[in-house]
């Protein structure tokens, strides 16, 4: 599904102008991209976490030139989904066939 097939299924099911959806996704996901960039998770009850996992400084290696790389420790955006949707997914998913 994309997003323009997102807008379009909830404004179906809410009658809320296909324009107001999209809006209101766009802010969403600049907010949550906005607080991470701050250094604040997002916790949606039910739904799961947005956050920034942190990965160690580590030695990489460039394989071209077989010379070792220093990898500093930066940040990474993650969902991390709740017990509850995990346990909703896990017990209803049904594949679409191909």
């Amino acid at each position: 599904m994309r997003k323009i097939d997102l807008v379009n299924t909830i404004s179906e099911k809410t009658g809320i102008p296909k324009i107001d959806v999209l809006v209101t996704i766009e802010t969403m996901v600049s907010e949550i991209k906005g607080n991470l960039l701050r250094g604040e998770n997002i916790y949606i009850r039910g739904f799961g976490s947005f956050i920034n996992k942190k990965r160690a400084a580590k030695i990489g290696r460039n394989i071209k030139t077989n010379t070792a790389l220093h990898i500093p420790e930066h940040y990474i955006p993650a969902f991390k989904p709740s017990p509850e949707f995990v346990e909703e997914i896990k017990n209803n998913y049904k594949p679409q066939s191909e």
